[in-house]
């Protein structure tokens, strides 16, 4: 085992079973907890508010290190209560039309954001693995230039690396504001991609608590954003983060920045990448499944389409029953435009070894 993952199972509760599912949530990091735990008890002896008060360097230090993985500046950057939250913060406040080019494979939940916000959806040109073609969809944006391209940079359902600093070059050509879905991107991929807007979610790769996420937006587009004319001493950036939230976990999750910038984005990319290269490699013989990513795709995710008529569901409850190990069932709500059945997506950390995965590949064979 690595020094990086002997660190980062060291920081974390020893693992109950086998857990392959970081791409849903990852495992937090005692520091992360012990750090929200300190700011509850802080509420509940100084107040909740008092407490926020107290915690603003804190979250200060998370909006900056959130900045510094997207390319943007920490005034850029509020907290949401996640990835799903602040993409509807943003479309609530958009200025432009109401016009967005996505993937044919966009996310579910994201395309009932579109529709409940009197969207129009056009679909941009990919190849049979669902990557976007750059050339085609230059041909395409110049023909009919929406008002947003919204590019989920990696998706829920096939750990497929869109080439997004192409389409950022596109966009910032044809004066369209590049809009980036970094739920699955973030920590797992280099998010410093020249986008207007980034949107993400703390409990996946960068191992934060649940029910935190983080939109970030730059000054060209934010100053254009909808201000509510309630909160004229504010920026409409600023009014997205009003309200009542959960400070605890945004001081959770602001510290798994910190520790995911001290363990260095590179090194923690390049160990994903390395991991599931062997992952998919050891996968690829298990009967009944194929490996739908090609072997050397620079991601950490690995998904299995069935080949003999398993029900992933049934598998994953399987494992988990049986084996103590945790993976996900992708339906195909989440790429309805795209999916055609149902995946299994298998997603280790950089605590994970060959080993899990191995023992992963005997349980499939079984509880196939």
């Amino acid at each position: 085992m690595s020094d990086l993952a002997q660190r980062w199972r060291a920081d974390r509760l020893p693992v109950a079973g086998v857990h392959l599912d970081s791409a849903a949530c990852s495992r937090q990091s005692l520091a992360a907890i012990d750090a929200a735990v300190a700011h509850a008890r802080h509420e509940s002896e100084v107040g909740g508010y008092v407490a926020a008060e107290a915690a603003a360097p804190v979250l200060d230090a998370g909006r900056a290190g959130v900045a510094a993985l997207t390319g943007m500046s920490s005034g850029d950057v509020v907290f949401s209560t996640g990835s799903g939250n602040a993409l509807e913060l943003l479309l609530g406040v958009w200025p432009l039309p109401r016009t967005v080019a996505c993937l044919p494979g966009e996310y579910g939940p994201n395309l009932a954001q579109f529709a409940a916000q009197g969207f129009t959806t056009s679909p941009l040109p990919v190849d049979e693995l669902g990557r976007l073609d750059p050339d085609a969809a230059a041909a395409a944006l110049r023909a009919a230039p929406p008002a947003m391209v919204h590019l989920t940079a990696i998706g829920s359902h096939r750990g497929v690396l869109q080439p997004v600093p192409a389409v950022a070059e596109i966009c910032r050509e044809l004066g369209v504001p590049l809009v980036v879905d970094a739920a699955q991107a973030l920590g797992q991929i280099d998010c410093v991609v020249d986008a207007d807007a980034v949107y993400s979610s703390s409990r996946k790769w960068m191992a934060g608590p649940r029910g935190v996420g983080v939109l970030a937006v730059r000054p060209a587009l934010a100053d254009l954003l909808r201000t509510p004319q309630w909160a004229d001493q504010f920026s409409a950036l600023q009014s997205l983060e009003l309200g009542e939230a959960n400070v605890a976990a945004r001081v959770g999750f602001s510290v798994a920045v910190g520790e995911h910038l001290a363990a260095g984005p590179d090194v923690v990319r390049q160990h994903l990448i390395e991991l599931a290269r062997a992952t998919r490699g050891v996968l690829a013989e298990v009967p009944g499944w194929r490996v739908v990513e090609p072997a050397d795709e620079p991601t950490a995710i690995t998904t299995l389409a069935p080949t003999d008529g398993a029900d992933p569901v049934t598998v994953r409850a399987r494992l988990i029953a049986e084996h103590g190990i945790v993976t996900t069932a992708a339906g195909v709500e989440r790429a309805p435009l795209e999916m055609q059945t149902p995946v299994l997506r298998v997603s280790p950390h950089v605590d994970n070894t060959v080993e899990d995965v191995e023992v992963l590949a005997a349980a499939l064979s079984s509880a196939t």
